[in-house]
């Protein structure tokens, strides 16, 4: 028990939101009276009991967090994976101790530093310097502690050179580089990072990643979100999935991306949104060597990704693009027709078919899920996340009768060729 340093047992967060009457419809006087009644009841009561006053004619409550257990212990390096609107930012904002749960609680052994959004705990006015002091002080170090890391924070950092400008002045990047710094080189015994590590540049992610890294490695705990399942991987010993404010999972990293990846792959409702555009795509399909729908294609099949669309103005040009990603969220290969043919298609009829060709499908066997876009010129029309998801299963790619068995399995096959001269 005394290894386990965050425990959350039955938590939930609950929040009211206020919705206004549909101003186009017809009500009566009465009607009006009785919901204005009904408005400065809820405002009266909220204020009676020191809650938050909601804007709005009608009352909505919305769970945020339902019912959520786990366990992190000492050293662990955890990450938190689902939609937008899962709950994970209120999941770390509870246990960051921003906002208090609606039900259940949660034990927390040591102490925290959190990164959560841009600027989180920086005063605008004050130096990078003075800031750095400030967020040190607010995590319980003293002064001498922070003099004793102050350079390699700032090393770190890359600020030297604006260390005594307002941060007010800062750019979004610099801003994460010296609140990440912060955060991970006071020695928290519990490190929590959102997303907001996507603002800075690819050489600092890789850079951060290498640092929480070495925070798990001397038995500090780090709790990590992101949409990037080969950080996750990279960098967590175990996973925790979340949907709709539940845990859908909360095991080992592979497993729970491969849950997360089957889960958000439903074309209907990621698309539902889409179908109000004027131009958008309607569905996508995969067909076999024989021209067959298939969910389930060996390894050096030819294969067709079709896309179907509609589009709202034939005198401009389209193009379409596919991503293919694997299982555990990596993404093996990437074809867009602007690429291939040099320019758009110039259509004749509002509803066709884009069909992307591949004659040999150079993939291992595994999960794939397809994300699917429609652009016009320089302007994306459409964007569906998981179109489509497929299977691929074991193939003679190179026709010799011989098939990978490594441990160590490529993510593509490649076709080639082999010869041999003499020096």
């Amino acid at each position: 028990m005394s290894d386990i340093v965050i425990k959350a047992e039955n938590l939930g967060k609950m929040y009211t939101i206020g919705h206004q009457a549909d101003a186009r419809r017809y009500v009566a006087l009465r009607d009006v009276m009785a919901q204005k009644a009904r408005t400065l009841w809820h405002k009266t009561k909220n204020l009676a009991t020191g809650k938050a006053i909601i804007p709005g004619d009608t009352m909505e409550d919305i769970w945020a967090l339902k019912d959520v257990g786990f366990e992190v212990r000492r050293g662990e390096a955890v990450g938190i994976i689902g939609r937008n609107g899962a709950g994970k930012s209120t999941l770390l904002k509870i246990l960051s101790r921003i906002t208090e749960p609606s039900t259940g609680r949660v034990t927390i052994r040591g102490r925290i530093a959190s990164l959560l959004e841009v600027g989180t705990g920086f005063h605008p006015e004050l130096s990078g310097r003075e800031n750095i002091y400030l967020n040190g002080t607010i995590l319980g170090m003293t002064r001498a502690e922070i003099k004793e890391k102050f350079d390699e924070i700032v090393a770190f950092a890359e600020v030297e050179k604006f260390i005594d400008t307002p941060v007010k002045r800062y750019s979004s990047g610099m801003y994460v580089r010296l609140a990440f710094a912060v955060a991970a080189h006071l020695e928290p015994e519990i490190l929590v990072v959102d997303e907001v590590l996507a603002v800075g540049d690819a050489q600092f992610q890789k850079k951060c990643l290498g640092k929480m890294n070495e925070v798990a490695q001397v038995g500090r705990t780090v709790l990590f979100v992101s949409h990037n399942m080969a950080a996750i991987q990279a960098l967590c010993t175990k996973c925790i999935t979340l949907e709709a404010g539940r845990v859908i999972a909360d095991s080992d990293v592979l497993s729970a991306i491969r849950m997360y990846m089957h889960r958000s792959g439903d074309f209907t409702k990621s698309h539902s949104a889409a179908l109000k555009k004027n131009s958008h795509i309607t569905k996508m399909i995969l067909t076999d060597h024989r021209g067959d729908y298939a969910e389930s294609v060996q390894s050096g099949d030819r294969v067709c990704f079709h896309v179907m669309c509609h589009v709202d103005d034939l005198s401009v040009g389209y193009h379409v693009a596919v991503d293919v990603y694997n299982g555990s969220g990596n993404r093996v290969f990437y074809c867009n027709s602007l690429m291939v043919t040099g320019t758009s298609f110039k259509l004749s009829s509002a509803d066709v078919v884009f069909k992307c060709s591949i004659p040999r499908l150079p993939l291992m066997p595994d999960a794939y899920y397809v994300h699917v876009s429609l652009s016009r010129k320089n302007d994306r029309l459409d964007f569906i996340t998981n179109a489509f998801r497929f299977e691929v299963v074991e193939g003679d790619f190179w026709k010799s009768g011989r098939f990978f068995s490594g441990v160590n399995p490529p993510l593509v096959l490649v076709d080639h060729d082999w010869s041999v001269e003499d020096r």
